[in-house]
């Protein structure tokens, strides 16, 4: 049998679907053992050894004798390679001594409990010294003072670091005099915004230490394949890092299918084809799977889907045998933590045939033994790609893997273009440590912290761009300097002033009409996108509609309600060039491509209602909300219409060619830049004002920038050649939400010309084969 009859034989079906366009398999590999390190207490040997782990892989050492030999690492091997052990290895000898400690950093509180289980179960087979405690905003007072007193391997995730530890690290003198180990796990989830404040973190808490130790602590970084991992990593600690990248360690075969939604009779926007959506076609092969006997989990990006999925497959289950109905569940972000482990022990012993969840399954959660993954929609990155793949098989079994592409201009041609997902690298990680927005906070609660004196200042990037924030924070009032260096002088802590998980403006209330009750937050620059009147806000597994969005008193009134649909805001947008940091020009200087800082003005005027698991539009409103100003970093193309014109164009045609071309950048950005969709924006004119010719913007949608628009500007040939194999691989005729159309487009997406897009893609392309930098 060929892979894929193999593939569609596990779903249960005769023959193979037209849907299936590629398929490609990885043989299973065997495991390359190697011996302990000279320096590993045999207690600790032992210790493994109570789990049945009796040597350790040949990565897993490689990682630990870098530790252990003070330099920074990062082990960036597949799922299930044992990362764990990487960094569990050097610690744990390093603990023997009785002195030193270690600082255990998780992005999320599912993957901090895990591992403080594997930590705990160590210390109870035999390495008796560990003292492993969790410090995070669930953990009792009582219990906080025995970590900061007696904890030698404290477990926490950046928030708390940044809110908790750092701006009372006199309280932690003893353990910070001590430190010798910091773990970044899971470190490919710290990009754009996050990853550029987590890094600036990351920056502090070294100076900290080295306050009390003289010396930085080892950071060993846990991450997932990706384009560059030692880059990427000593990017995110400031300092320079080795990469173990040789995956040593066992895997069962796996047989990865890329799927094709169909087309169904349904016309959207200017009479544009859709397809079935994925969540929908996920859902179906989750059902067959199960029908199968084949244990599977399929994986979405958003709360929604994960729930849309296991109802429409526990439905689908209850027709073919009711019995079955009950084993599907979704999992993601905002249960509560014995619902977690409810469904995580469901999964284990088998009491699941399968589960649709958001990538809180994805960071290292030790689930073994599943047969088969959906990834419903592209996950962002390869990095999260290759994770979410491999969830399978990690018992050794024959397993099987399904990307559902959706109805989107990167997910096609990826569709199209496997190799991009399995023989490339172009993406990287994006972090911008020394963006103003971010680092001037960080720089108030580091002053607080200890002073700031000048030799610190190359520490948080190149020298004379941190002083010129510095100087900025100083003439706004937020630092005073002094002779012995800058002072944060005010009352309330400076660590406040920013949340590491948003991208400024402050936070808006969310709360319940009829109890009165908080619900939660979100940042001030989400609202009008998804707390606007009439919008569907979700909490807890819960449904809201908002009623009234009060931004003088930064509240968001929403009532009970069980919508059928979700909602997508769309708006309008200008741009204003304020300063060119970059630009190429082709040999008659008339193409130039170019980024810089750009003063966007936005507004939303309208939000859609789409079906919940189809995604077809049920209707539009408009809106009437206050245009927002952000100052950011873009990347933009211009050109006389004329030498457009030759290029195959008429002057009719112009404002819908950059303007499909603007929307189908957008789309592909994420290859090159492992951002999020709804990261960046767009603004395409016929004539702008400050270019005064035909013009074609993709900006940051944060503050400052995010270092998107700037990898864009960096891997243009790849980024454009990309764009335009996408929309001219396309079927459909006018233009489709697979090339052109844009979701958020407040133009309804009109005018737009799709021939004219790859018209206009590959007249850049020509010229900068021509440009000089």
């Amino acid at each position: 049998m060929t892979d894929a009859e193999q593939l569609t034989a596990a779903l249960g079906y005769q023959g193979v679907p037209a849907q299936l366009l590629h398929t490609r398999r990885f043989e299973a590999r065997p495991a390359r053992f190697d011996d302990w390190p000279k320096q590993t207490p045999p207690a600790l040997i032992d210790a493994f050894g109570a789990s049945g782990l009796l040597r350790p892989w040949q990565h897993q050492v490689a990682a630990a004798q870098h530790a252990l030999a003070g330099e920074h690492v990062v082990l960036a091997t597949g799922t299930a390679s044992g990362k764990s052990l990487g960094y569990q290895l050097p610690i744990a000898t390093q603990l023997a001594d009785g002195r030193s400690t270690a600082l255990y950093l998780a992005p999320t509180k599912a993957l901090g409990a895990d591992q403080l289980g594997a930590w705990r179960a160590l210390a109870r087979d035999g390495a008796t010294w560990l003292r492993a405690s969790p410090y995070d905003g669930d953990t009792a007072p009582a219990d906080r003072t025995w970590a900061r007193q007696h904890a030698n391997l404290v477990l926490t995730n950046p928030d708390m670091l940044h809110v908790g530890i750092l701006p009372h690290h006199q309280r932690w003198a003893q353990f910070f005099r001590n430190l010798a180990y910091v773990v970044i796990d899971e470190a490919h989830v710290y990009r754009g915004v996050f990853g550029s404040h987590v890094a600036v973190l990351l920056r502090r808490l070294s100076r900290v230490v080295e306050h009390y130790r003289g010396a930085p602590p080892v950071f060993i970084g846990a991450s997932a394949t990706s384009g560059n991992p030692a880059t990427a990593f000593s990017t995110l600690i400031g300092a320079d890092a080795t990469a173990i990248t040789q995956d040593a360690s066992p895997h069962g075969a796996v047989t990865v299918g890329f799927w094709e939604t169909e087309l169904t009779d349904k016309r959207g926007e200017h009479g544009a084809p859709i397809r079935r959506s994925a969540t929908a076609t996920g859902a179906d092969l989750l059902t067959d799977f199960a029908i199968a006997g084949v244990r599977t989990i399929a994986f979405i990006r958003s709360r929604r889907g994960a729930e849309a999925m296991a109802q429409a497959a526990s439905r689908q289950l209850a027709e073919v045998d009711p019995s079955l109905a009950s084993r599907v569940s979704a999992y993601r972000a905002g249960y509560l933590p014995e619902e977690r482990r409810a469904v995580e022990t469901a999964l284990k012993t088998g009491r699941l045939l399968g589960v649709s969840s958001t990538p809180a399954l994805e960071l290292g959660i030790d689930i073994a033994g599943l047969d088969a993954v959906v990834v419903a929609g592209w996950p962002g990155t390869r990095a999260s790609f290759f994770q979410q793949l491999g969830r399978a098989g990690r018992a050794g079994q024959e397993s099987w893997a399904v990307y559902v592409a959706s109805d989107d201009p990167l997910d096609t041609y990826l569709l199209h273009h496997p190799d991009a997902v399995f023989d490339l690298a172009v993406e990287d990680t994006v972090i911008d440590p020394v963006n103003p927005h971010i680092l001037g906070a960080h720089l108030c609660a580091a002053s607080a912290e200890l002073p700031l004196q000048p030799e610190d200042l190359a520490r948080f990037g190149p020298e004379e761009q941190v002083r010129a924030v510095v100087d900025d924070l100083v003439e706004g009032g937020y630092l005073r300097r002094r002779p012995a260096g800058w002072f944060w002088t005010h009352p309330e802590h400076a660590a406040a002033m920013v949340s590491l998980r948003d991208d400024g403006g402050g936070p808006v209330d969310i709360v319940d009409v009829e109890s009165g009750a908080l619900l939660g937050s979100m940042g001030s620059p989400q609202t009008h996108y998804q707390a606007h009147p009439g919008a569907v806000y979700v909490h807890q597994g819960r449904t809201f509609l908002v009623e009234d969005l009060d931004e003088d008193a930064h509240v968001v009134m929403v009532s009970r309600a069980e919508p059928d649909y979700f909602t997508q805001a769309r708006d309008i947008t200008e741009i204003e060039i304020l300063d060119t940091h970059e630009k190429r020009e082709n040999l008659d200087k008339e193409l130039v491509w170019a980024t810089g800082a750009v003063k966007v003005t936005t507004q939303v005027v309208s939000f859609q209602r789409k079906a919940l698991v189809s995604g077809e539009i049920l209707g539009e409103e408009p809106l009437e909300l206050a245009a927002r100003d952000l100052f950011t970093t873009a990347v933009w193309f211009h050109a006389p219409s004329e030498r457009l014109v030759a290029a195959g164009l008429t002057m009719d045609r112009l404002p819908g060619s950059l303007h499909a071309a603007e929307h189908a950048m957008i789309g592909l950005m994420p290859l090159v830049a492992s951002n999020d969709r709804w990261d960046i924006g767009g603004v395409s004119m016929a004539l702008h004002p400050d270019t005064g010719q035909p013009s074609v913007f993709v900006y940051d949608g944060h503050a400052g920038g995010a270092g998107f628009a700037q990898r864009g500007f960096a891997q243009a040939e790849v980024w454009l050649r990309a764009t335009a194999d996408a929309v001219r691989s396309c079927p459909c005729d006018q233009g489709c939400p697979a090339c052109v159309q844009s979701p958020k487009c407040g133009n309804r997406n009109s005018p737009l010309d799709k021939a004219g897009a790859v018209t206009v893609l590959e007249f850049v392309l020509a010229g900068l084969q021509s440009s000089a930098r």
